[in-house]
């Protein structure tokens, strides 16, 4: 690492720069990380709303439960090292889910 000073981003706001600058190297690990996690969030959400805008769904499939809009997409979720299959959609600004079932091994 250089021991250079810094040059921050030219698109950042000076009270931002001010502010991480005046930060301690364990604050400063914990923005990255919810930075990292908020990037990742948003990326998500305006992925989720560019395929709700582009499917153009015209029946329900038959495996779509009665409380599950036809416009709803499948994800796959990995918990614990196991994949499953989830419903996910929009209701104005929230994402909702409702678990489908595990991801088969043989597909």
């Amino acid at each position: 690492m250089s021991y250079e000073p810094l040059t921050p981003p030219t698109d950042l706001f000076t009270e931002i720069v001010n502010s991480l600058n005046e930060s301690s190297p364990d604050r400063l690990r914990d923005i990255a990380s919810y930075a990292e996690a908020l990037a990742e969030h948003k990326e998500r959400e305006a992925r989720l709303e560019e395929e709700s805008n582009e499917v153009d769904v015209e029946e329900r499939s038959d495996d779509l439960p009665d409380d599950v809009p036809a416009k709803a997409t499948i994800t796959i979720k990995e918990i614990n090292d196991n994949r499953y299959y989830y419903w996910q959609w929009r209701e104005g600004k929230k994402i909702r889910s409702k678990y489908k079932g595990p991801v088969n091994s043989d597909d």
